[in-house]
């Protein structure tokens, strides 16, 4: 790879998106990092800021971008993505999603960049298959309490797969399932930092339903090596790929691990299972195996203490 090609990371300031870039910069590339910081925080690419070959600007992506040279790679990952976000963001949701990754095919367009799409897997909503294959349609409701994020993504995909069909451009897509690790928000709203976050403090472990739900957790480092893997391996234009961890786990186990890891006193305490909850979510890898030899090495055991002691630091 050549030291002087630029990548650019729209929602570079959020979660996966700041990982990301530590990833890029690691491996020789200019980062151009965008974000409007409405769910990104700076504290996340604070220790870039004194890199020279970083460059962060602060910017709505469902306005038009103007990149001034070159740019040779564009991953779109803007979007509010917290469960707590969805009723309140619902509007920001859609269009970051839809107008917003519209300015990223764009641009890619204009500049001939190589374009990674941040898809996840809501798209398959409350799935009625198990586990997860790329090409399975999905469950999703288009008027529910999640549809603002699921509908968002399945759109997103839906005009990325014209631009590449109608201007043959490189782009790839990347179905994310669950994925934890630092640097997530404390009031995010998923599993893992809610459990965490009530664990440290000693407030009660809220598990909705009875927790015999299922999750499949992928640690941060894990994604983001298959993200870079999906991007850079050449010759994948218009594969839309599975990126997650397949070890399957319910709820209720996860909350009584993060208790015993934490070594928190916390009760647990069943709450109503929201409307349009998954019940079991769990991808099939067999295509990221093929296309470009991808799969997650991390434990959820290794994971969650990584996670906690981040927790315990801030």
């Amino acid at each position: 790879m050549k030291l002087n090609k630029l990548a650019l990371v729209t929602g570079g300031a959020g979660f996966v998106g700041s990982w990301l870039c530590d990833r890029l910069l690691e491996m020789g590339l200019h980062v151009i990092c965008v974000d409007n910081l409405a769910s990104g925080n700076r504290r996340n690419i604070a220790n870039l800021f004194t890199n020279k070959k970083f460059k962060f600007v602060e910017y709505d992506v469902t306005k038009p971008m103007n990149i001034r040279g070159a740019v040779n790679y564009v991953f779109n990952l803007a979007s509010r993505a917290s469960p707590v976000d969805f009723k309140k963001y619902a509007i920001d949701i859609l269009l970051a999603n839809s107008t917003g990754t519209r300015n990223a095919l764009e641009l890619a367009r204009q500049k001939k960049a190589r374009l990674l799409l941040a898809s996840s897997s809501e798209v398959y909503g409350d799935p009625l298959e198990h586990p997860q294959k790329e090409e399975y349609r999905g469950n999703v409701s288009t008027t529910g309490p999640r549809s603002p994020y699921d509908e968002a993504k399945r759109f997103g995909e839906a005009l990325a797969s014209a631009y590449h069909k109608t201007h043959g451009m490189d782009i790839r897509i990347a179905r994310i399932f669950n994925t934890y690790g630092p640097r997530m928000r404390n009031d995010d709203g998923r599993v893992i930092p809610n459990f965490i976050t009530q664990a440290l403090k000693g407030r009660p472990i809220t598990v909705y339903g009875d927790g015999s739900q299922t999750r499949s957790f992928c640690y941060i480092d894990d994604l983001i090596d298959g993200i870079s893997k999906l991007m850079f391996v050449d010759g994948l234009g218009g594969e839309v790929v599975n990126l997650g961890n397949p070890d399957e786990i319910n709820v209720l186990e996860v909350a009584k691990l993060v208790k015993k890891l934490t070594g928190s006193t916390s009760k647990i305490v069943f709450k109503h299972l929201p409307q349009d909850d998954p019940i079991r979510r769990r991808p099939e890898l067999s295509r990221a195996k093929r296309l470009f030899g991808w799969k997650p090495a991390v434990s959820l055991v290794e994971g969650l203490g990584k996670t906690i002691e981040y927790s315990q630091m801030k």
